[in-house]
């Protein structure tokens, strides 16, 4: 075959590829609806309406994907955000503020509650989800300490603010005349005073 043909016939089939990210979004998306075990080429295939085939041009296997998977989780979830955050001069409480606003959004927590769900019958999954614990409470750590002289106290307001929004999710109870998002923004505001 004529070379300048070859390569024709390579760059229209590289258009047409679904893209790697396409994979590890859908896959995200599948792992927030059922957990790992929905996390299937052959139904991830279907559900980007493409061969499986493709799957294989940019992974290896499955694990290989959810390594991806994970990998997107930590960065998108934890150094994203910090970045964000850091790219605006502020002062600390401002920061925490902003780093709140960015993580309390229900579309993001689908996936952190199921990484959470999964990390309990995984041992990689929960030294990974150790870590990125420990990444971002030490963010938090570092903010709350920039006005927050006692040592007990930044440690008390850091895990209280984390908790507040990963775990205020998992609380069904109503909160009379507001919003779940405005008891947890009542709560922020004690905690930055």
């Amino acid at each position: 075959m004529h070379p300048s043909i070859r390569c024709r016939i390579d760059v229209s089939v590289a258009k047409v590829r679904t893209p790697r990210g396409a994979w590890v979004y859908a896959a995200l998306q599948a792992l927030a609806a059922g957990g790992p075990d929905a996390v299937r080429i052959e139904a991830l295939a279907v559900d980007l309406a493409v061969s499986k085939g493709g799957f294989y041009w940019h992974f290896a296997d499955r694990q290989a994907l959810l390594e991806e998977m994970l990998d997107t989780w930590e960065r998108a979830g934890t150094e994203d955000i910090i970045a964000r955050v850091e790219s605006q001069p502020a002062d600390p409480r401002a920061k925490l503020q902003r780093l709140v606003d960015l993580t309390s959004s229900p579309d993001g927590l689908a996936v952190e509650l199921a990484v959470r769900d999964w990390s309990r019958r995984d041992s990689d999954v929960a030294e990974r989800l150790r870590r990125v614990d420990n990444r971002r409470i030490g963010y938090i750590r570092s903010l709350f300490s920039q006005f927050c002289a006692d040592r007990n106290d930044v440690e008390v307001r850091s895990m209280l603010a984390y908790t507040l929004v990963i775990g205020s999710y998992f609380i069904a109870a109503e909160h009379g005349d507001k919003t779940r998002s405005q008891v947890l923004q009542l709560a922020i505001d004690r905690l930055l005073r």
